[in-house]
C-alpha cells in the first residue's frame, strides 16, 4: 500500500492535470497545494524513519 503522501501527490496530480484541462484555476491550485502537502508528508516520513534508525541503533 502506497504512502499517505504518495497518495497525496498523485491525487495533486491529477487535480492540477484536470484543472489544467477544463481551464479551472481553482482546481488546479488544490493540486499544487496537495502534490505540496505529500511532498511534505515523505519527508517527515523520511526524517521520522531516520531518527528511529539512530535511536535503534545504540541498542
Amino acid at each position: 500500500m502506497a504512502d499517505d503522501g504518495s497518495i497525496d501527490k498523485t491525487k495533486g496530480s491529477v487535480k492540477k492535470a484536470a484543472g489544467e484541462l477544463t481551464g479551472d484555476d481553482d482546481l488546479k491550485n488544490e493540486g499544487r497545494v496537495d502534490k505540496a502537502e505529500g511532498g511534505i508528508k515523505e519527508k517527515v516520513d523520511e526524517a521520522a524513519d531516520k531518527l528511529k534508525s539512530v535511536l535503534h541503533r545504540d541498542r
